[in-house]
Order: C-alpha cells, then structure tokens, then sequence
C-alpha cells in the first residue's frame, strides 16, 4: 500500500546542505503496522512529513495505493491530505472552539466522507459517550488523545500516520491509548505509521524499522 523508494532529503544551513533523509526504503502493506524508529534528529519526523504530502522530497519517491507523490500538484496533495491519510500527533492538535462530537467529525467533513453510524461506532469503542457535549480544555491528556484518534479514523482513510502519540501520556495511559489505537486499526483497512522512540511501543505493531543519521539501519518484524 505504502512504498518508499530511495528517498532523499536535505536542508540548507549555513555551513552547507544537512542531508536528513539517505537513500530510505520501506514498504508497508494494507492493514499492516509498522513503527519508526531513532535517536532525535534521524529522520524520522521528517520522513512522516514527506508521506503526509506536508514537504517534497529532493530525490527518490514515494507511492500510495499505485500513486506517486511527487507527480501531484500542491492542490492534489491537500487532497490527499484531505481525504487518504489520518494525523495523530504528540500534542493531540484538537480545535478548542468545537465540542468533541465536532472535532470528530471534522476531518471526515472535510473528506467528504462523515458517516454518522461509523462515528457512533468510534464514539462507543473510544468511550467517549460522555464526553461529547465537551470542549477539549474540559478533557484530560489521554480524553484528548482519543478524540484525536477517532477524528483521524472517521473518515477511513487508508493509511494513518502517528508521530508519538502517546509520548505526552503516563504509561497506563499510554498503553490504554495503544491497546485502542490498535484495535481500532485492526478491525478496518487502515495502515499504520507509527513514529516512536519507545521500544516497549515498538514490540506492539507487526513491523519494525530504525532509522540513523538519514539512514535506515535495521528492519524486520517484532
């Protein structure tokens, strides 16, 4: 579903170009889970950044469900955005002027996608029944963390990239938010990125690959 091909990255700084991104490739298949690994400064956000459609890459490629990144216009890639991939993020990123039934529905709204029994569904399995008529100041760090999951699987999208999401929460919680994340990934056709510093995450998805200065130094499953 997901292929990486030689890929390529680099940022100009004053003593010269910072090669972030080496010659990467990985590939991962529908409804498999993989988690990206590395020290601070490997690569790794960046290489999320670069599936998300968020920056272009200077050399190599990547390709989704047979289509190619690098041949989209900026519009086409806000419409990947949009509509292919879901973001879970460290710092949950929730809107604080929308109720939680709003912020789950938002991402689906905008793909064209809002499907009220498969937000009931999400709602039921997130437990956040409760908590609908709630503003996200109202929530606690794991509360938020699932509504940002739920709002970044309504609208189904085929891969879901996460960039530590559960680096801000406590351990029980964090496991708590995984065990979920997880179910909720298996039980649909959605593929899994996962950037993560924590091994004891990492041993949760099928797949593990590390990333070093750029480079991918190891690969495999858990």
């Amino acid at each position: 579903m997901l292929q990486v091909v030689d890929l390529l990255k680099h940022y100009p700084t004053a003593q010269g170009p910072l090669q972030v991104l080496d010659g990467v490739s990985l590939q991962l298949a529908q409804g498999e889970t993989l988690a990206l690994m590395g020290e601070s400064g490997s690569g790794k956000s960046t290489l999320l950044h670069l599936v998300a459609g968020l920056d272009r890459a200077d050399g190599g490629h990547i390709e989704i469900d047979g289509q190619r990144l690098d041949g989209l216009t900026e519009a086409g890639l806000a419409h990947w955005r949009r509509t292919g991939i879901g973001l879970v993020f460290q710092q949950f990123n929730l809107i604080g002027s929308l109720k939680v039934a709003d912020n789950l529905a938002f991402q689906a709204r905008l793909a064209g996608r809002h499907d009220q029994a498969w937000q009931a569904q999400l709602v039921e399995r997130l437990g956040l029944g409760d908590l609908l008529s709630r503003y996200p100041e109202q929530l606690s760090g794991g509360q938020q963390q699932r509504v940002a999951i739920g709002r970044a699987l309504a609208s189904r999208p085929a891969l879901l990239l996460a960039d530590e999401p559960t680096g801000n929460l406590d351990e029980a919680t964090s496991d708590e938010v995984l065990k979920l994340l997880l179910e909720l990934v298996a039980d649909s056709p959605t593929s899994l990125l996962m950037v993560t510093h924590s091994p004891r995450i990492a041993a949760h998805l099928m797949h593990r690959v590390v990333l070093h200065k750029g480079r991918l130094v190891s690969a495999g499953p858990r």
